[in-house]
């Protein structure tokens, strides 16, 4: 009898106008209305980890003798649709437009206030 495998789905990197570093705003789920720096993007599956938002506990057995077991909260990635970029200054979140310089260099923008990211 033959065993059936799964396939590899193939995944396409999806074009994030989120990036490392930056400050968003989680606008759905459990952590509505907190805000962090973007730690890590995963463009392969279109999430990103946001400091201090949607944490996680894990417990760890002891690893070598001696060593008590503990107890290890971190991070957990959220869909990149549920965040959005905010602006420390005016205290807003807002959309993100790609906008093209008169030197042909491409700058993000937000929509709102009109802050250049880079």
């Amino acid at each position: 009898m033959a065993t059936a495998t799964t396939k590899a789905k193939a995944t396409k990197r999806i074009k994030m106008r989120i990036r490392k570093g930056d400050t968003v705003q989680v606008i759905a789920g459990k952590d509505k209305g907190k805000t962090g720096a973007v730690l890590r993007t995963l463009p392969n599956e279109n999430r990103v980890v946001v400091e201090g938002v949607n944490m996680r506990t894990r417990h760890e057995k002891p690893t070598q003798e001696g060593e008590t077991g503990r107890i290890v909260t971190e991070e957990a990635s959220l869909h990149a649709s549920n965040v959005m970029l905010y602006s420390t200054d005016k205290k807003v979140a807002s959309r993100v437009e790609i906008v093209v310089e008169k030197d042909g260099t491409k700058k993000r923008r937000l929509k709102k206030t009109g802050e250049v990211l880079d």
